[in-house]
């Protein structure tokens, strides 16, 4: 009589004591996350948050958001390279919530994998907290779901949810924007997170290059290139909201520039963006010449070499410019808000970019 061995969830191909080891390694990076109001410690079955802190405001409301990283963790599994990808996830979520003009308190994250790597696992909420702390919010938890026979070992994918908050006579939005307001851009650090299945389909499929390649133009190999972390504007904008009047904000993720700003655009108004004012990265024109990518799809896909946008009236520019510089980051005036015509649309981009 022959002896069966009975069936287990690590025979499933799902390794709690794995998950356990990951859980530990990256207790010190959700550590440097803490504020004040964070109560408890990783390993609970909520995140805590005293909101005793949301009395100083006169009417808190909380703002919400939630994102991914999309295709550009493939790129990152490809690479081995995993503590950059946390960051990109914090900027989707945070930056989509200062646009209301909302205060990023915490954040949770979720990472499904196909096989629980303990270090690696580690190393993408390394990411997630430093990208934390470069927005000043908390990690005040997550979830690491192992899911054998749906992905393959290496396989992961990363979301992440965050919550906010404003006063309520400081929301910003389409209703304080006014016409002859300014219309400020802020340098992207390239890519950012959108638009990574057009870049991978150009790149890999039709000019056939590999990761490691060299590329002149950038100074690096075109996979450092490509996983450059999106750069984070949450404390930035907040600090331009302090010191001077802003009416809105627009976050260039996918869908382009035009698209992003038309959402904050109030009706019988017109955001036009001059072109000329800056040069996008050399990356955007490799994806564009590689692929024989028409300058509008590029346009409606990619952020062209800009980030976030500020509306503000024509007396902060100064004060809004100065603000930024300070603060290292790169912006410029590159538009400005009119009358909408008969035949406009919310936003636009005018002109050639310069060379």
């Amino acid at each position: 009589m022959s002896e069966t061995t009975g069936a287990s969830y690590a025979a499933a191909g799902v390794d709690i004591e794995a998950g356990d080891r990951a859980v530990e390694l990256m207790k010190e990076w959700v550590k440097k996350t803490r504020r004040p109001e964070v109560l408890g410690g990783l390993g609970g079955f909520a995140g805590l948050f005293d909101a005793s802190a949301l009395k100083r405001y006169e009417r808190p409301l909380l703002a919400s958001a939630t994102d991914g990283v999309g295709t550009k963790v493939d790129l990152a599994r490809q690479m081995g390279v995993y503590d950059t990808i946390g960051h990109d996830l914090v900027g989707m979520v945070v930056d989509d919530l200062v646009v209301c003009g909302a205060e990023p308190l915490f954040m949770t994250d979720y990472i499904c994998v196909g096989k629980v790597h303990p270090e690696r696992v580690a190393s993408i909420v390394k990411g997630i907290a430093e990208g934390c702390v470069l927005a000043g919010c908390a990690l005040v938890g997550g979830e690491t779901a192992e899911h054998p026979g749906l992905l393959g070992p290496d396989d992961f994918d990363v979301a992440g949810a965050g919550t906010g908050v404003v006063e309520a006579d400081r929301l910003l939005g389409p209703d304080r924007i006014r016409k002859g307001d300014a219309v400020i851009a802020m340098a992207s650090s390239g890519l950012h997170s959108n638009g990574y299945s057009l870049v991978r389909h150009v790149v890999f499929d039709r000019a056939g290059w590999a990761l490691d390649r060299d590329v002149e133009e950038f100074g690096r190999t075109l996979g450092e290139e490509l996983l450059e972390p999106t750069k984070i504007y949450s404390l930035d904008c907040l600090a331009l909201t302090r010191t001077t009047e802003v009416h809105g904000f627009s976050h260039v993720t996918g869908g382009g520039l035009a698209n992003n700003l038309a959402r904050v655009i109030p009706d019988g108004l017109h955001a036009t963006v001059d072109r000329s004012t800056w040069t996008p990265g050399a990356v955007f024109d490799l994806v564009g010449k590689a692929g024989q990518v028409e300058q509008l799809e590029l346009e409606k896909t990619l952020n062209m070499g800009v980030g976030m946008i500020a509306i503000v009236p024509e007396g902060s520019v100064d004060a809004a410019l100065t603000t930024l510089a300070d603060r290292g980051v790169d912006s410029w005036v590159a538009g400005e808000i009119t009358e909408r015509g008969a035949h406009a649309t919310g936003a636009e981009l005018t002109g050639s970019y310069a060379r």
